[in-house]
């Protein structure tokens, strides 16, 4: 399974961005599948997560309210839809997949990963 993560870029404080992560592989639909983000200095931590069916979510206390997360297994496609961002948002974006875990937010659990996709919120 490879997963691809594109979306990202530069925008205001206040402003909105959409993240999509796109998978290869007919299992998709059968696994979790999460968004974690990096900023610099700083370890990687949990954003938001999905069940396999898109069921149910769940979301770090930073982002709730503000980002969601769904996904379009027909598509292959999990989004990240995240509005009212602040500067400390800003970090690289990586969707993650193949857990078996419900709404796991530990990276560890996770079995593919993506490269992903620089988020810049100015002020």
């Amino acid at each position: 399974v490879q997963l691809q993560a594109f979306g990202g870029g530069l925008v205001q404080a206040g402003g909105y961005l959409r993240l999509s992560c796109a998978a290869s592989g007919r299992t998709f639909g059968s696994y979790g599948m999460g968004w974690f983000r990096q900023a610099p200095g700083k370890e990687r931590e949990f954003v938001a997560a999905i069940s396999w069916s898109g069921g149910s979510t769940y979301y770090a206390d930073s982002v709730k309210g503000r980002f969601t997360i769904s996904r379009d297994n027909a598509k292959n496609t999990v989004y990240l839809q995240m509005n009212s961002l602040k500067p400390e948002d800003t970090a690289v974006y990586y969707c993650a997949g193949g857990t078996a875990q419900a709404l796991s937010v530990m990276p560890y659990t996770y079995n593919y990963w993506g490269h992903g996709t620089l988020v810049t919120v100015s002020s």
